[in-house]
């Protein structure tokens, strides 16, 4: 609707300037907002203010002139007032929200699909969650996200692609692996002290026991240094089939598993270190190698090779979003757990010393998630084995509960979860309340083909019956779908889709507790209808972005 209102904006410029009312020197870019208040109009805009002073007006001067342009705007616009110093409000007539309400129908499942992104390439890793035990509920949070905002910033036309990053070097491998080999021996009748560092979870067990049943006593005899590699990649291979069937679970896929061990096989981290130091942005101090961070506005310089020759995961993060960038993407999105904000500042700074733009990067912080059971927090320890993790919760509550408890809150905040409350049928919880509301809809239409009243088509629909002022303020909800959703693509805040639902539920409750859609009257029915399907239509699309379903019976 905006983009309407700032079409109808600038044509009343282009008449003040060729009536020689305003000088124009330099077009100015118009902003539409819509009032806090909608008894100040359905949009706003504050351009006289910003023209004042190349035109050397007053702003009041300046809304006058304009004001006089837009209402030549008859057949939309109902009036146009001046607040403050220079505001200009628009109050639209009806014609204009109902023309409108017409392509909701016509587009469909296409509703709040927008060309906004422009088709930027954009790449977006989420999870990651290093392969060493199954998907805990904080993974899912940053899972349910990071499949919204890929569908999110579909839906606003942009070209996304999406990533996992396998973490599958380093001692965390080896820890995994000894800590097989130790279930293994234990199973065996070999009764060694588990150190405290291992894995503890029955994961572990699991796996270790897959490998007694396959290989028998193959590696009783044998030491450590012997097997070790089997076990670190038979549990790697096990785990992340456990991480993969978890997120398909979760109706969570990726374009790409994008493994760090590829990064060595290639000699891409080398590579890297290498163009960085002929650039000069390294150097050697205490036998280690030292990225020089601090001078690209981290707060120190960082290591990138250990004494002991072993490299850091920051010299082959570099590598990988260097490759990332490599690859085409120009925009780079990665959605991290909250307890690596400390490390933002430093991939930042590796970027700038490769020559590329900041803000071709973006880091979204995740924050952590409590969850709560009878009112008592359940405990989460991947080590111990004390933790919830993301398939229970899904057992527990649902696919569609989990996805929506985890993205009904902006990723910033922390998260407590109530698994009662996802559970309960009622108005409390507001994915019930939602997906309520869509059932409610769909079984208004079964009692109007009950009664012999038909939906029909945009081409033969007459919306004129329409009169309440209840029914304008829903349908001006229903028309604000495609601006929430550029707005949330935009801002990257996926949370605003499930705001922007609760309200539009909201007002349908409202609006049918005191309206009746199917009456005697059969051309207000037939209206009504018409805007029902219109709601159902954008409350099953935006349940769609983000991953819940919309049932037809509840």
């Amino acid at each position: 609707m905006k983009h309407f209102v700032r079409k109808l904006i600038n044509s009343a410029l282009d008449q003040a300037k060729n009536n020689g009312d305003l000088e124009l020197s330099v077009m100015p870019e118009v902003v539409v907002e819509k009032p806090k208040e909608e008894k100040f109009g359905d949009f706003s805009t504050s351009l006289a203010m910003g023209l004042s002073k190349s035109e050397r007006r007053k702003p009041y001067e300046v809304a006058e002139i304009l004001s006089r342009h837009l209402q030549s705007s008859e057949e939309y616009i109902a009036s146009v007032t001046i607040a403050g110093p220079g505001f200009l409000n628009l109050i639209m007539k009806p014609i204009f929200f109902l023309e409108r309400l017409v392509k909701v129908a016509e587009q469909g499942d296409q509703y709040g699909s927008s060309n906004a992104g422009q088709g930027k390439k954009v790449l977006l890793e989420f999870v990651s969650a290093n392969p060493t035990g199954p998907l805990h509920v904080g993974h899912g949070r940053g899972a349910a996200v990071g499949d919204m905002l890929g569908r999110l910033l579909d839906k606003a036309g942009y070209d996304v692609s999406t990533e996992y990053y396998i973490n599958d070097v380093g001692n965390q491998m080896n820890t995994l692996g000894r800590s097989t080999w130790a279930r293994y021996l234990e199973l065996q009748g070999k009764v060694n002290e588990f150190p405290a560092d291992y894995y503890q979870g029955d994961y572990i067990k699991d796996i270790a026991r897959d490998i007694k049943n396959k290989h028998g006593n193959e590696f009783l005899n044998k030491t450590e240094e012997q097997v070790l590699s089997f076990f670190r990649e038979y549990a790697l291979g096990s785990v992340l089939d456990g991480i993969k069937k978890d997120l398909s679970d979760f109706d969570v896929s990726f374009d790409r598993w994008f493994s760090e061990k590829n990064l060595y096989d290639q000699k891409l981290v080398d590579t890297s270190v290498n163009w960085l130091r002929e650039e000069k942005h390294v150097y050697d101090k205490d036998g280690a190698v030292w990225l020089k961070s601090s001078k690209f506005n981290d707060e120190k310089d960082r290591v990138l090779i250990k004494q002991s020759g072993e490299k850091t995961y920051f010299c082959s993060d570099i590598a990988y979003h260097k490759n990332k960038i490599d690859r085409g993407f120009e925009w780079i999105v990665d959605l991290w757990g909250a307890d690596h904000h400390g490390y933002v500042p430093r991939m930042k700074s590796a970027l700038k010393a490769m020559g590329y733009d900041e803000s071709v990067f973006k880091v979204m912080l995740i924050q952590f998630v409590s969850l709560k059971r009878g009112g008592e927090k359940v405990s989460m320890s991947t080590r111990s084995g004390e933790f919830e993790t993301l398939a229970e919760v899904i057992k527990d509550v649902g696919l569609d509960a989990t996805r929506f408890f985890f993205l009904m809150r902006s990723s910033d905040t922390h998260l407590d979860f109530d698994l009662e409350l996802a559970k309960k049928e009622s108005a409390d919880n507001p994915v019930f309340y939602i997906q309520y509301a869509h059932a409610r809809i769909c079984s208004i239409f079964r009692k109007a083909t009950e009664n012999g009243i038909k939906l029909l088509d945009s081409a033969d629909i007459d919306l004129s019956p329409l009169k309440n002022e209840e029914e304008f303020i829903m349908i001006k909800k229903i028309l604000s779908f495609g601006e929430t959703i550029e707005k949330s693509a935009e801002l990257l805040e996926v949370h605003r889709i499930a705001f922007y639902l609760q309200d539009l539920v909201g007002t349908f409750h409202r609006y049918y507790s005191r309206n009746r859609i199917v009456s005697d009257d059969h051309a207000l029915s037939s209206a009504r209808l018409f805007v029902m399907n219109c709601l159902r239509i954008t409350i099953r699309n935006g349940l769609s972005v983000m991953g819940v379903s919309a049932p037809d019976r509840m």
